[in-house]
């Protein structure tokens, strides 16, 4: 460690020292927050453009469609040198005499994206509808006899490009005309169920921390005993809210057809997590838990909580939390 560096880390320590309890309790929540408030990767995968090298893809927790950065710089045959620097544009367009041909519409979609992938990891990238504005403005340029001597390559990377998307695009209209898509939709959904959902019934084994509870109570200022939880009916649905509706749409559904409640008792005679298989489905359930859990240790509130779970995991539509607490809340 050279002096410089050292001086510095005594100097951050000095400070650390100097705060407060409090102040350092909120330094810490600002910073789980922040992480824990980007979007997810709810469905990756690598997109197969005809001859393009795979291009890595998201579907995000919002509905949104990425490309990770990487993916741009492949997708143009530009070398990837691990990491990327925020500026204005990113440096696959920074170049000037590129500036007359890129659109309003281009920059409009052209903001960097940082979320969550099935790793856990934070990765950055953009909506995937950019990639062929982007293409066009290589083209366009070429068009022009504004490109540089090293730009020529990457204008017919980005021709090959579209002609590939249009490919891909026919084939869609095709499938949508036939009847496929859906077809398709249903194939995809009896995988995914097929994934989650165990065949048979797994033994009971607690999955739920008590501090999931006893947070819960807390920012709802409920008095929490261990064992002995007055409000079931209500955590109930509010653990399906917060917990199964955030596994693939349909299984949750497909939980509770297999898991009804009885009749007479109108309980379910086992928890929904003994039906979910154990490679799949108990992993991504655990993930969910301890995600919630993290929220709800670091919220003070309902109301704050609800803002850190809403933008976590942002509603389809309307009020995520429209569930009525109960009346004497």
């Amino acid at each position: 460690m050279s002096e410089e560096e050292s001086t510095q880390s005594k100097g951050g320590k000095a400070r650390a020292l100097k705060l407060t309890k409090d102040e350092r309790s909120s330094i810490a929540k600002a910073a789980a927050t922040a992480r824990w408030s980007l979007v997810r990767a709810e469905f990756e995968g690598d997109l197969e453009v005809p001859g393009v090298v795979p291009l890595r893809v998201a579907n995000l927790s919002d509905g949104r469609r990425v490309m990770i950065s990487r993916a741009f710089m492949d997708a143009l045959g530009r070398p990837w040198k691990g990491t990327y620097q925020r500026t204005e544009r990113p440096n696959f367009l920074d170049a000037k005499n590129l500036n007359q041909f890129v659109s309003k519409e281009l920059m409009d979609v052209l903001a960097p994206i940082d979320f969550i992938n099935g790793r856990g990891q934070t990765v950055s990238g953009y909506l995937a509808e950019a990639l062929p504005l982007v293409c066009e403005v290589y083209l366009k340029a070429r068009d022009a006899d504004k490109l540089t001597k090293s730009q020529e390559p990457i204008a017919a990377q980005a021709e090959l490009i579209l002609r590939g998307l249009a490919k891909i695009g026919i084939l869609s209209l095709v499938d949508d005309a036939t009847g496929y898509t859906k077809f398709r939709a249903r194939s995809e959904l009896q995988a995914i169920l097929a994934a989650y959902i165990a065949p048979e019934f797994m033994p009971w084994s607690k999955r739920f921390p008590d501090s999931y509870y006893e947070h819960i109570h807390r920012i709802r200022g409920w008095k929490y005993e261990p064992g002995h939880n007055g409000r079931n009916a209500y955590i109930g649905k509010l653990t399906n809210k917060l917990i199964y509706e955030q596994l693939p749409n349909g299984v949750l559904e497909e939980l509770r057809k297999k898991n009804p409640r009885d009749p007479e008792t109108k309980r379910r005679k086992r928890t929904h997590h003994q039906t979910l298989t154990i490679d799949v489905g108990h992993p991504h359930l655990d993930k969910q838990i301890l995600v919630v859990t993290t929220l709800l240790s670091i919220s003070d509130t309902w109301s704050d909580f609800c803002r850190h779970f809403s933008k976590r995991f942002p509603p389809d539509q309307g009020d995520l939390f429209s569930l009525a607490p109960p009346k004497d809340d």
